[in-house]
């Protein structure tokens, strides 16, 4: 009966109740979506650099060469000889040596020369089909498989570079042989096949034709018939690849190397773990501000239901007179009073929940969209939300306080008498 009265009085005046719980939401909102990023984002980055020690690439910024050639989300800082990246991926320390060979893309996804330990790395199946085993054969992951609609045996034709827009090499099929099963990681946003692949496409694809006086690249038949009785294997001289993911069994090499490394030769050897540290530490400061932002938010929520409660115990003291005498108890004056916070406060939180997710599913569109990582708006943070909920209760409880008292306190007779 109390909280049925209870519910009638908050909508008595909709627009203060209105206000009330949009600014709740709000920073519910934010802070739900806080919560669910920071906690996929972190599962993301931290389940992709699994296995993964050191990455051995070009000289330049450690951060750019991780982002690059761990998670696909940046341009590489450069080439390295691939002879001389076998020295290193063929050190008694070395467990497992993953070579990466970057160049074209499909339609904005990545085409990525590699060997079937890339897939094994992220535990990925051959879901249909069969692993590329010839040049240009290439396997899809599954986002890239759904997303374009493509299934075993089609083929298409690379762009250079990492934009969808680049030079098409229309002279040079792909043939997809297989398509990988889902992973949840990076993988499943790439298109892979081997490395002598990403050579031949760039290494020949200027002699395979004549060019015009006004620079305009001729494609002949003959060409493409040579270039299929000459594929290039990983036996070819001089070569250049993009990075080295590597895995040690010696755990001394991850601390002597990078300095070796960068004092004897003109590569590069960066820690995941060390550069994904940092950007954490650079992604939390932004978190924690819109964190302390959401915060503020819900105190104002708090003083906006303090005002409205407290405004309405003045114009509701002759109502509360007249419920106690019909029998009314001081104490259901301020249990009704806390109530209708509360009702206030849950409310906030649920609408603020939906919202936040909502945002996290358009944060993930357009993360998907740009970096190829995508986030769950469905899941559940038991532990973290359960701990919102109660500081937002905490704040219904706070803010009904004093007019709950004040209530509770009520003279019946004063009351009536000034009535």
């Amino acid at each position: 009966m109390i909280a049925k009265l209870a519910w009638r009085n908050i909508w008595f005046k909709p627009l203060n109740t209105l206000l009330s719980i949009i600014l709740l939401a709000s920073s519910v909102a934010i802070i739900t979506v806080l919560i669910l990023l920071q906690k996929q984002f972190e599962e993301k980055f931290s389940s992709n650099i699994d296995g993964v020690d050191l990455v051995l690439g070009a000289q330049g910024s450690p951060m750019q060469l991780i982002l690059s050639s761990v998670y696909h989300i940046d341009n590489p800082t450069g080439n390295i000889s691939y002879d001389s990246a076998k020295v290193w991926m063929n050190h008694p320390f070395i467990e497992k040596a993953i070579p990466l060979a970057f160049g074209d893309n499909y339609r904005g996804f990545k085409i990525v020369g590699t060997n079937s330990d890339y897939l094994e790395k992220y535990k990925a199946k051959i879901a249909k089909g069969k692993l590329f085993d010839k040049n240009f054969e290439v396997v899809v992951g599954s986002e890239v498989a759904q997303k374009l609609n493509l299934k075993v045996g089609d083929k298409f034709h690379g762009s250079h570079g990492d934009a969808a827009e680049g030079e098409v090499h229309e002279d040079i099929d792909y043939v997809i042989t297989g398509i990988a099963s889902s992973t949840g990681s990076v993988i499943d946003n790439l298109i892979l096949c081997n490395i002598p692949s990403v050579w031949q496409m760039h290494g020949t694809h200027e002699e395979e034709g004549h060019v015009h006086e006004d620079g305009e690249h001729v494609h002949t038949e003959a060409c493409n018939h040579e270039h299929h009785e000459t594929d290039m294997t990983l036996d070819e001289p001089n070569m250049e690849i993009t990075a080295v993911l590597l895995k040690f069994r010696n755990k001394m090499g991850i601390v002597m190397w990078p300095r070796i490394i960068a004092q004897n030769t003109k590569m590069q050897a960066a820690s995941p773990a060390i550069e994904i540290n940092r950007l954490f530490s650079l992604f939390g400061i932004g978190l924690k501000a819109l964190e302390y932002l959401a915060y503020a938010i819900m105190l104002i929520s708090g003083i906006s239901i303090f005002i409205s409660l407290y405004n309405r115990l003045k114009e509701r003291k002759y109502e509360f007179a007249l419920m106690r005498i019909n029998g009314a108890s001081r104490l259901q004056l301020l249990t009704l009073i806390m109530i209708e916070s509360l009702i206030l406060c849950f409310v906030g939180f649920i609408f603020g929940t939906i919202f936040g997710r909502f945002a996290l599913g358009f944060i993930s569109n357009s993360a998907e969209d740009d970096f190829k990582m995508a986030f769950n708006p469905m899941e559940i943070v038991w532990q973290k939300e359960t701990m919102l909920l109660v500081a937002t209760l905490t704040v219904g409880i706070i803010a009904a306080l004093i007019p709950a008292v004040k209530a509770y306190q009520l003279n019946i007779s004063k009351t009536l008498a000034n009535a």
